[in-house]
């Protein structure tokens, strides 16, 4: 079972990392049903995690705030994604409630806006912030204007996405090598012999290019616990 070993399925085709050869262990493992992505922070659509799914004839919806495209293949819609706007976008764009594939890398707003998905993607990845150990349940409080600016100060833990997966119904699989991208399955999907591991077996630290890089701290500002804002949720009024 390749869930087992997702480390030595890590291989780079069209991701920034070994994202590509990741999604093809897990797809290979539960199957796949409508082929259908969304995908977005994907830049100009030539490095990101469904560039090489496209060659495969997946089809599906990929988001930028920029609206480039450098892939003659992928069409990039020019979206700001926040945790207001995304359920409309999804109405917007008629992705089906049930899909194969859901990426989200957008530097900052990651779990907030995972948060008000409604939708129910068989696979998750989500990039995290590994400067947080394994321990901590932290991300960044919310702001609809959050933009990165290459501190360790943006999205959130690997334990409160493992948290706000388990409130999904999304089991924590894997983080690859360079302690950027979390992957996740949905829980019904998960092979019946598959043993959930936990999260600091999971968890890798930041490997940035696979060159062991970090980003500056940044002394000023601070994470927060999402959870303890309320019993579940922070409840955003997404309208």
């Amino acid at each position: 079972m390749s869930l087992s070993n997702l480390h030595a399925n890590e291989r780079k085709i069209t991701s920034q990392n070994g994202e590509d050869g990741v999604l093809e262990a897990i797809f290979r493992d539960i199957g796949t049903t409508n082929r259908y992505f969304v995908e977005f922070g994907v830049e100009d659509a030539v490095e990101c995690n469904t560039a090489n799914l496209i060659e495969q004839g997946w089809t599906g919806l990929l988001m930028d705030f920029s609206g480039i495209s450098k892939n003659p293949k992928a069409e990039v819609k020019k979206e700001f994604i926040t945790a207001e706007n995304i359920r409309q976008l999804f109405e917007k764009y008629r992705v089906p409630h049930q899909f194969d594939l859901l990426s989200i890398d957008i530097d900052g707003n990651d779990f907030w806006v995972w948060q008000q998905i409604e939708h129910r993607p068989r696979v998750v990845v989500i990039e995290y912030n590994a400067h947080v150990p394994p321990n901590l349940c932290r991300v960044v409080p919310y702001d609809p204007a959050f933009q990165w600016v290459g501190t360790d100060y943006f999205g959130a833990s690997v334990l409160a996405l493992k948290e706000l997966g388990l409130r999904k119904g999304y089991t924590l699989v894997h983080c690859e090598q360079t302690g950027t991208n979390a992957f996740f399955i949905a829980t019904e999907d998960l092979p019946r012999d598959y043993q959930p591991r936990a999260v600091e077996e999971i968890y890798r630290p930041p490997n940035y290019l696979n060159k062991g890089l970090r980003w500056p701290h940044d002394p000023d500002r601070h994470m927060i616990d999402p959870f303890a804002l309320s019993g579940i949720y922070f409840q955003i009024d997404a309208g």
